[in-house]
């Protein structure tokens, strides 16, 4: 899982240029599934097989990123976020991260940075943090007209760009949020036996979640079916100055079986099945409401799909040090077998 993960994690796909990861999962699925292909949004749709109700397990492609909205005379880059809006301040944990720009002669690292130290006025230093007019992305270039030689230009897209590493059984890294679960896909399907499986069985990786699950609105047009498992980034509230009656969900506890979201309550007989299942096969799970918190199956309930949210409680999301546990990953793929056997 750890290969698997660091493949997808550390391959560039902010929203609205996602091929990065569409073409590394068409590898992965491709020779074993009985059709796959891209839709004219850049969702990746994979029929896997079996016999039974049409099931939709879906991921998300895109990753928390920043776009370039101009470039100043002496080569700084001005950045806003890729998700919906800017209004909210940047989190503490953007400033001083490498990032890696999707320019159009190539990839471009740079750092993202802002005034700091000694330079600081008394009224920035009072601030909590900087916001987001205050951000740039600094490539070493010394002109406007050196940024753009390099192919940067208004409206390239940049993500972070740290390497995903083991920390004894946690592991950290950017863009887990959501190739964790596409990771978990893809190593089930290494595992399944498809004369067992309950269900005709079809993968989806879908586009722009980040900035409104925008891939999975076309979802249902693409391909009707009967219900569908989301498999997102969860939270998690075991680090300091976060209260357990607030957000009771442990790494190492289990998957996390999500009741409701900002956005949908989630189908309560699709839940109810995956507990029972997990309670037979002796799977542990945890149950959680999460708040400032939305997912494709949101999108899929509007479309009339029953949709349930299965997710891997998360450290630091939406940062460029995510962590996960590798037991929940484990325990998320042996719950979704032993589902699809069910």
């Amino acid at each position: 899982m750890l290969d698997l993960l660091k493949g997808l994690s550390e391959l560039p796909g902010p929203p609205g240029q996602e091929e990065a990861v569409q073409a590394r999962l068409r590898e992965l699925w491709g020779q074993q599934a009985q059709e796959i292909e891209l839709t004219p949004v850049g969702n990746l749709l994979a029929h896997i097989g079996g016999r039974g109700p049409k099931l939709m397990m879906v991921a998300h492609a895109d990753e928390i990123g920043l776009i370039v909205k101009s470039i100043s005379p002496q080569g700084f880059l001005w950045v806003t976020s890729t998700e919906r809006q800017e209004s909210s301040r940047p989190t503490r944990a953007f400033p001083g991260q490498p990032v890696l720009l999707l320019g159009g002669k190539g990839p471009v690292e740079g750092v993202l940075a802002t005034v700091t130290g000694h330079v600081m006025t008394f009224e920035q230093r009072r601030k909590a943090g900087p916001e987001w007019r205050e951000l740039f992305i600094d490539v070493g270039a010394s002109s406007e007209g050196a940024a753009l030689a390099l192919g940067l230009s208004p409206g390239t897209r940049a993500v972070w760009n740290p390497p995903l590493k083991a920390m004894g059984k946690l592991i950290c890294g950017k863009a887990l949020d959501d190739r964790v679960g596409l990771a978990v896909l893809s190593q089930l399907l290494e595992i399944l036996d498809r004369d067992k499986l309950a269900y005709d069985l079809w993968y989806a990786s879908t586009v722009q979640e980040e900035i409104g699950l925008v891939g999975a609105a076309s979802l249902f047009r693409e391909r009707g079916f009967d219900f569908c498992l989301v498999l997102d980034c969860g939270q998690a509230g075991d680090i300091p100055l976060v209260e357990e009656r607030d957000m009771p969900v442990k790494l190492g506890r289990g998957p996390v079986l999500v009741h409701k979201d900002s956005y949908v309550h989630y189908a309560r007989p699709l839940i109810s099945r995956l507990a029972a299942v997990a309670r037979e096969a002796d799977i542990p799970i945890q149950n959680a409401v999460f708040n400032s918190y939305g997912s494709d199956g949101a999108e899929l309930v509007r479309q009339g799909v029953p949709a349930a949210l299965l997710a891997p409680p998360t450290r630091y999301t939406h940062s460029p040090f995510e962590m996960v546990h590798e037991e929940d990953l484990a325990a998320m793929v042996a719950l979704l077998r032993a589902f699809l056997y069910h």
